[in-house]
């Protein structure tokens, strides 16, 4: 018998649309009704926030992964309900913590409860037919959609409405769930955990464009944060007044760290004109790999508070 912790956090899977067609949330969670039964499987399900996910911040998450290490050697695995805006963002977070090496999944829906072709039922009962199998183990944490499961470090929300919103680019997803059984086709790559018991600071993420200027930048300074994600241009690239105050806030001791705008591919120092990806290196900005801006700032973050810095926060982003 597998036992199996389920902690809801809110979202859409949790809400319900009313008479004027406004998707609003409910007083009781409908998932904790949910009429079916699996084989060798035993579900203590909590109510553990009841937020829509625009609402959730790092602490939410560090709560949430503190809960799942009181709980160690209580469970076999552990699902997470979640509102699927930010569900990204605390799947990497809980991704890069040190927690107890069972699978962990996390998922939503895309619909409320009681719209037609409500999703969250149907990817409530995917999850925990995951966090309870024998293969999950080992992959990190996952996130289980539409019959797809993705690594929490690449999956990425695509589309504002459509039930396959969540897709991994580049890499595609790890694997999928078939009528009897799991089809796993790669496993994520070794990660970097920190046992974190607090976590603090101010990351914002700025995204490029063109014409570009360097008031929003020069705004900036150590006074009001710890650290700074550019999703730039391309490759890794910047309009050059942006690429001048970039080097101004490296030089005040504010680490910057850059990633692509586009949704695929990689960020690598390429151009060398100003503002290209070869004077950004230069000057010291680290390029991350394989990340979107809001996972980067997360790991910037992380980093931060684990005490990195100067070289070996340098290879830990860029790693």
């Amino acid at each position: 018998m597998k036992k199996i912790l389920v902690l809801h956090t809110g979202g859409t899977i949790s809400m319900h649309t009313d008479e004027t067609g406004k998707v609003v949330p409910g007083q009781d969670n409908p998932m904790k009704s949910v009429g079916f039964t699996l084989d060798d499987i035993q579900i203590e399900s909590v109510d553990f926030f009841n937020l829509p996910s625009p609402h959730i911040q790092v602490d939410h998450m560090l709560l949430l992964a503190q809960k799942i290490r009181q709980t160690a050697g209580t469970y076999d695995g552990v699902v997470i309900t979640h509102g699927t805006d930010t569900l990204e963002e605390t799947a990497y977070f809980l991704d890069t913590l040190l927690l107890p090496a069972i699978p962990i999944v996390l998922t939503g829906a895309m619909r409320s409860s009681n719209e037609l072709g409500s999703d969250g039922i149907y990817n409530y009962l995917s999850a925990l037919r995951v966090a309870s199998h024998d293969k999950a183990v080992g992959k990190g944490v996952l996130v289980v959609m539409n019959d797809e499961i993705h690594a929490a470090k690449y999956v990425t929300k695509t589309h504002t409405t459509n039930v396959s919103t969540f897709q991994t680019p580049t890499h595609g997803p790890l694997g999928i769930i078939m009528k009897h059984d799991l089809l796993f086709f790669k496993t994520a790559e070794p990660r970097v955990r920190f046992d974190l018991t607090e976590i603090s600071g101010t990351v914002p993420i700025v995204k490029a464009y063109a014409g570009m200027g360097d008031w929003l930048l020069n705004s900036l300074s150590p006074n009001n944060i710890d650290g700074l994600i550019v999703e730039a241009l391309g490759a890794g690239n910047l309009p050059p007044e942006g690429a001048q105050s970039i080097v101004k806030l490296i030089k005040q001791g504010i680490p910057v760290a850059l990633v692509s705008r586009c949704f695929n591919g990689i960020a690598e120092p390429v151009y060398a004109y100003e503002g290209g990806g070869v004077k950004l290196q230069e000057a010291g900005v680290m390029f991350v790999k394989e990340l979107n801006s809001q996972k980067a700032r997360l790991k910037l973050l992380i980093a931060l508070n684990a005490g990195l810095h100067d070289q070996k926060l340098k290879e830990y982003m860029e790693g």
